[in-house]
C-alpha cells in the first residue's frame, strides 16, 4: 500500500487579497503535486489556512477601519474564495484564530517547555515611537551589518541569509512610517535554537533529494543558529499557557511561531471534522511523508525552525527530553521552495501598484491558463519575470493550438464520420509508436511530479501532445474516405491518446480536464475541485467561518492508462480554450499594471 501523504501549503497572510506571485510558491504546485499523488493511490491531507495574527494585521485593521478580528474575518474569506477558484484541492484550509489551533499550539509549546528548549529572557524590542505599538521584525529594515546590504529585514538579511536582531541594524526605520524605531527592555520567551544544531545538522545531511537552492540556504543558515524569540508585547495572538503570562494583555506568541504549528493544527482540525479525531496521526507518522510548499522567503522557517519545533516535541534535540501530548512526530520528507516571480524584475508589489490579483486573473482567464503557465514557465528553480506577452504565447500556442486543436479535431473528425468512438483494425507501426510513447510518458511524467520537478513534467506531457498533432498531420484521417477501416484506426489511436494526454494533464489542468472526460463520452466527476463550507468552531459554537475542503477519493481519474470504450456516442466538442487576442501581450488587460 502506498505511503500516506501530508501536503502542507504555506499560510497566505490574511491582510489582504493575494496576487499571483503568492500562489506561484505555494498554491499551485502544491495541488499539482497532491492531484498526482491521490491519482497514483496515496492517501493524501492538504492542509493549510490563513495566517491572522501579529501587528500587520491590527495596521492594516486600523487602516481600513476594522477590528482585527473583523480583518481576519474579510481576507480570510477572500481569499479562501480565490484558492476555490484556483481549483487547489485542500482537505482542509482553515484560519489560525480558531480554538482548535489554540489548544494544539499552547500544547505543543509546552512539550517544548517541559524539555528545556524555551528559555525567558530580556531583550531590547522594537516600538512605534507615534503609536507605542510593538514593531515586528519584519516591518523593521535598515542596513545588515554582516554584508552591507541596504534592505536587510529586522529578522534576517535576504541578501546573505543570516539572522538578524532588529537592533543590529543600521540605520533602522519602520516600514510602516519610515519613522525611527525606539528600543525597550522587555522579557520574552526565546527558542533555544543552537540546542538542535547538532540533531538538524544531522537530518539535513540526509537530504540528499532536495532542491539545491533549499539545502544549501538551509546548510548556511545552521552555522549561525541563535536563539530566536516566540512572544511578542502585543495583545493580537495566541496567549502563552503559563504562569505569569497565560494573564497578561500584552504578551502573545509571535505570530512565525503560531503559524508554523497550523499545519498540525490543521490536520488535528481535519481529524476532529471527520469524527475520528485521531485520523490525523496516519499523515505525522511512519511511514507517512510530508511535503512543504512556499516561496523562498519562507525556507528558513520550514527548514530549520518547523524541524526544531518537531525535535524539541519529539524530546529530539540536543537536549533530550520526552515526547509531548502529539507523540513523535516526522519531519519533512522535503521542503519544496520556489523562488519569486517577479514583474519587469522586482517583487510584486501592492504599495507599488506592480500587482495582479489572483481574484482579477481568474474572472478573465480562468483558472487553468494561470495553473499551466506557473506550472512551465514559473519560478521553480529562479526568479522568473511574468510577462504578458509570454503568458498569451503559451496560452494560445499551447494551450489553444497544440492541446486544445488535439482534442477538438480528434472528437470532431470521430463525431462527424462515425458518431462514436470507433474501433481500430489493423494497427500499423505508426499507431503502435504513438501509443507506445505515451505509455511511457506516465513513468516520465510521474517520476517528476513525485520529485516536484514541475517544469519537466508538464513539458514531456506537451511533447506527448506534439506528437499526436504530427502523428494527425502525417496520417491524414480527412483524406481516407475510401477507406474508412484505416480512418477509424487513426482516429481511434488518436483518441486514445488523447484520453492518456488528459490523465497526464490532470494535475496541473483539473478543469479542462473534466470537460475532456465528458467530451470524450465520459460520465460523473473525474477530478474534483474543492468545496467552500461555512463551519461552526469545534471550540465555540459563536464563531462560524468558511473552509475548503473536498471528498477527492472518489475522482475518477487515476495514473494509468484506460482503453477507451469502442462505441461510446460522441457530440460535437466545443473549443476547450479560446484563443486570446495578441495585443494583450504588450500591455495586458486595461486593469493590469504594464508590465514590459
Amino acid at each position: 500500500m502506498s505511503a500516506p501523504v501530508l501536503t502542507a501549503v504555506a499560510w497566505p497572510y490574511a491582510n489582504g487579497p493575494r496576487h499571483i506571485g503568492h500562489v506561484s510558491g505555494f498554491g499551485v504546485p502544491s495541488d499539482v503535486f497532491s492531484r498526482y499523488m491521490r491519482m497514483s493511490g496515496h492517501r493524501v491531507l492538504m492542509v493549510s489556512g490563513t495566517d491572522e495574527h501579529g501587528t500587520p494585521i491590527s495596521v492594516q485593521a486600523d487602516k481600513e477601519n476594522l477590528t482585527t478580528r473583523e480583518l481576519a474575518d474579510k481576507y480570510n474569506r477572500v481569499i479562501a474564495e480565490d484558492l476555490q477558484g484556483l481549483g487547489l484541492s485542500y482537505d482542509l484550509f482553515t484560519r489560525t484564530t480558531t480554538g482548535n489551533h489554540y489548544q494544539v499550539v499552547q500544547e505543543l509549546f509546552l512539550a517544548l517547555w517541559r524539555n528545556g528548549y524555551v528559555q525567558a529572557k530580556t531583550q531590547m524590542g522594537a516600538i512605534s515611537p507615534s503609536t507605542g505599538r510593538t514593531l515586528p521584525d519584519r516591518y523593521i529594515e535598515g542596513t545588515c551589518p554582516i554584508c552591507g546590504y541596504d534592505g536587510a529585514r529586522g529578522d534576517q538579511c535576504d541578501n546573505c541569509g543570516n539572522q538578524l536582531d532588529p537592533i543590529d541594524l543600521k540605520n533602522p526605520r519602520s516600514k510602516i512610517n519610515g519613522e525611527t524605531p525606539k528600543f525597550v527592555e522587555t522579557e520574552h520567551l526565546f527558542l533555544d535554537l543552537p540546542a538542535f544544531s547538532e540533531a538538524l545538522g544531522s537530518w539535513l545531511s540526509t537530504r540528499k533529494e532536495w532542491r539545491p537552492n533549499v539545502l544549501k540556504f538551509s546548510e548556511n543558515l545552521l552555522k549561525d543558529m541563535r536563539p530566536r524569540a516566540i512572544t511578542r508585547d502585543i495583545d493580537w495572538g495566541v496567549p502563552v499557557p503559563l504562569d505569569g503570562w497565560r494573564d497578561a494583555p500584552m504578551k502573545k506568541f509571535y505570530v512565525w511561531f503560531d503559524a508554523v504549528i497550523g499545519y498540525l493544527s490543521a490536520s488535528v482540525e481535519w481529524a476532529r471534522r471527520t469524527g475520528d479525531a485521531d485520523a490525523w496521526k496516519e499523515f505525522w507518522t511512519d511511514p507517512a511523508q510530508g511535503y512543504y510548499f512556499m516561496g523562498k522567503d519562507n525556507i528558513v522557517f520550514h527548514s530549520l525552525i518547523w524541524p526544531s519545533l518537531l525535535l524539541g516535541q519529539n524530546g529530539a534535540g540536543d537536549k533530550g527530553g520526552e515526547a509531548g501530548a502529539f507523540g513523535t512526530l516526522n519531519l519533512p520528507t522535503e521542503v519544496v521552495s520556489s523562488e519569486f516571480l517577479t514583474m519587469s524584475g522586482s517583487k510584486f508589489s501592492t504599495s507599488r501598484g506592480t500587482v495582479i490579483y489572483v481574484r482579477d486573473f481568474l474572472k478573465e482567464f480562468g483558472p487553468d491558463t494561470l495553473r499551466y503557465f506557473i506550472s512551465v514557465a514559473g519560478p521553480e528553480n529562479q526568479d522568473t519575470d511574468f510577462t504578458w506577452d509570454e503568458f498569451v504565447r503559451r496560452s494560445n500556442f499551447e494551450l489553444a493550438n497544440e492541446w486544445g486543436n488535439l482534442v477538438n479535431r480528434s472528437i470532431s473528425m470521430a463525431h462527424k464520420n462515425v458518431g462514436a468512438i470507433p474501433a481500430p483494425t489493423a494497427p500499423t507501426a505508426a499507431d503502435a509508436e504513438l501509443k507506445a510513447l505515451v505509455r511511457k510518458a506516465f513513468d516520465t511524467v510521474g517520476d517528476n511530479l513525485r520529485r516536484s520537478r514541475f517544469k519537466a513534467a508538464a513539458s514531456e506531457a506537451m511533447r506527448v501532445v506534439g506528437a499526436a498533432n504530427k502523428y494527425l498531420s502525417d496520417e491524414e484521417p480527412w483524406k481516407r474516405k475510401d477507406d474508412p477501416a484505416r480512418r477509424d484506426t487513426i482516429l481511434h489511436t488518436a483518441l486514445q491518446v488523447v484520453a492518456d494526454a488528459n490523465t497526464l494533464l490532470t494535475p496541473f489542468l483539473p478543469h479542462s480536464a473534466q470537460k475532456v472526460h465528458e467530451a470524450l463520452g465520459g460520465k460523473g466527476v473525474w477530478a474534483s475541485q474543492p468545496d467552500l463550507r461555512e463551519v461552526t468552531d469545534l471550540d465555540d459554537p459563536s464563531i462560524q467561518y468558511p473552509v475548503l475542503t473536498g471528498d477527492y477519493a472518489s475522482d475518477q481519474a487515476k495514473w494509468e492508462s484506460v482503453d477507451i470504450e469502442v462505441g461510446r456516442p460522441l457530440e460535437k466538442p466545443t473549443p476547450l480554450f479560446p484563443k486570446l487576442d495578441p495585443e494583450l501581450g504588450e500591455t495586458g488587460p486595461e486593469w493590469a499594471p504594464i508590465v514590459k
